[in-house]
C-alpha cells in the first residue's frame, strides 16, 4: 500500500458543487452503514465536532459518540443535502429517522458546517440538530438498513 496516498480521502478540495455533492453523499453512505471505526477515518486525527451539546476531538472520542448513538438510535436511516460550498468548507442540511428504545419514532433535522483539511479529511464538524416526535405512520425513509438507493428521493424531493 502507498503511505503517501492513504491519509487522504477523494475528493480533495478546493470543493465546487460536484465535488461537495459526492463528498455529502459519501457522508450519508458511510453515516448509514453504522460502522464508528471506518466513519472515523474519514476525519482527521485531531478533528474537533460540536455534535448537539457535545464536543469532542480526535477519532477515539468520535468511535465513542458514535457507538453511543446507535446502542440508543434504532433502524437509522439518513438523507444529506449540500446547502453551499466554498474551497474547503461545505454545509449541508440533514434529515433522518430513528426509533429509541421505548420504540418511539423520530424525525431529527439538521444543519452540518464542516471545514476540511488538504487531504480530503474532516478538521472540523459544527452540527445543530433537532428532534421531533413522529407517528410510525409518519416515516419517509423505508429503504433496507444501509446505503440509501439511488432511486430514492432526496430532501428536496420528500419536502423535508
Amino acid at each position: 500500500m502507498n503511505n503517501i496516498n492513504k491519509d487522504k480521502k477523494a475528493p480533495l478540495p478546493p470543493y465546487d458543487q460536484a465535488s461537495a455533492v459526492i463528498k455529502a453523499r459519501m457522508a450519508e453512505d458511510a453515516w448509514n452503514g453504522q460502522q464508528p471505526t471506518k466513519i472515523a477515518m474519514a476525519y482527521s486525527e485531531n478533528s474537533t465536532w460540536r455534535n448537539r451539546d457535545q464536543f469532542v476531538q480526535g477519532r477515539e472520542q468520535i468511535i465513542g459518540l458514535l457507538t453511543a448513538k446507535w446502542q440508543k438510535e434504532h433502524e437509522y436511516r439518513l438523507i444529506k443535502e449540500v446547502w453551499a460550498v466554498d474551497e474547503h468548507r461545505i454545509a449541508v442540511r440533514f434529515a433522518y429517522e430513528y426509533c429509541n428504545d421505548q420504540g418511539q419514532w423520530y424525525r431529527a433535522y439538521g444543519n452540518e458546517n464542516w471545514q476540511f483539511d488538504e487531504n480530503g479529511l474532516m478538521d472540523q464538524r459544527h452540527a445543530s440538530i433537532n428532534d421531533l416526535k413522529i407517528e410510525e405512520s409518519e416515516r419517509k425513509f423505508h429503504w433496507p438498513i444501509g446505503r440509501r438507493p439511488n432511486q430514492h428521493p432526496g430532501l428536496t424531493e420528500l419536502g423535508l
